[in-house]
């Protein structure tokens, strides 16, 4: 047992980097930490560090080892995790990232009960429209849109959200109503996205289907930005239905052409692949799907 303690204390001390950030970690002395590594070392008769004033460095043994003790930390942290997961109580921080339309009441009327019904939960929320990278950031779990291809990570299906063509009221009182989609070639368009250019599938009455290139006068990479823009009476740009629904009802924002749809976007919840997932990301995923599914 002892010598299992050394390999995880080196290990410690390797992804630290230093002899000092490894005491910080583990709450010990730094000469605690590096009499340890030198019992380490007589155990198994091999210098793993070498030791300078300014940094360690791993022996060519020692890079070998690391890796092994490596395994072993990240074997027991998994045993602890089920131990947890038997317990099924949702604690720890849960990281989640979104696309910042979700900033507003959608995510927090999915996760504000779940934080209250369990105190030992806390939440940290990462908002943009570029993909994060669930691994290196250390996120438990992240709602995307669209096609997901990463298959790295376990993508659950939620739900099909509408999208609408919107316009503010003065900008259509100055630009006029468009009654066929060719129409929304003459109009100032808002994309969300930074090409000049956009395709646009309209599917209308009868079958019909129009294929559009819309040409962009203003370019966002962020929803927010390009709804701004839009009730400013800028042009015109596409919304996804939950997100605008309230200013759909207070006439702030207009549909476009209500007899043609298009594309609906898919809402998956994404993970990174692991044997078992801790209470509160199962705990997460239950209560955004039960709110994504309605909204």
């Amino acid at each position: 047992m002892e010598q299992l303690k050394r390999m995880a204390l080196f290990a410690t001390v390797v992804a630290k980097g230093s002899m000092v950030g490894a005491a910080e970690a583990l709450d010990m002395t730094a000469s605690a930490v590096s009499q340890q590594i030198r019992r380490l070392e007589e155990a198994t008769g091999v210098t793993l560090l070498h030791r300078t004033t300014r940094k360690l460095t791993l022996t060519e043994a020692g890079a070998t080892f690391y890796e092994s003790c490596r395994q072993i930390v990240e074997l027991a942290q998994q045993a602890e995790q089920r131990l947890a997961e038997q317990r099924d109580a949702p604690v720890g921080e849960l990281r989640v990232a979104a696309p910042v339309g979700f900033s507003g009441p959608l995510l927090c009327e999915a996760l504000a009960p779940l934080l209250s019904a369990h105190p030992g939960l806390s939440l940290s929320l990462f908002f943009q429209d570029e993909q994060i990278d669930l691994i290196e950031s250390r996120i438990d779990l992240a709602i995307r849109v669209g096609r997901q291809e990463d298959s790295g990570l376990v993508a659950r299906y939620v739900a099909d959200w509408r999208m609408l063509l919107c316009a503010a009221p003065a900008y259509l009182a100055r630009a006029g109503w468009p009654s066929e989609p060719q129409q929304l070639l003459k109009l100032d368009w808002i994309g969300l996205h930074l090409e000049r250019s956009q395709h646009l599938t309209l599917h209308g009455p009868a079958g019909a289907q129009q294929r559009l290139r819309l040409e962009t006068r203003i370019s966002c990479n962020n929803i927010l930005a390009a709804r701004q823009f839009t009730l400013a009476g800028m042009g015109v740009s596409l919304q996804p239905e939950p997100e605008v629904r309230d200013l759909l009802a207070s006439g702030e924002l207009l549909p476009l052409l209500p007899d043609w749809q298009l594309e609906p976007i898919g809402l998956h919840i994404v993970t990174p692949r692991r044997d078992a997932q801790p209470a509160k990301v199962r705990y997460a995923i239950e209560a955004l799907r039960r709110h994504l599914v309605s909204a």
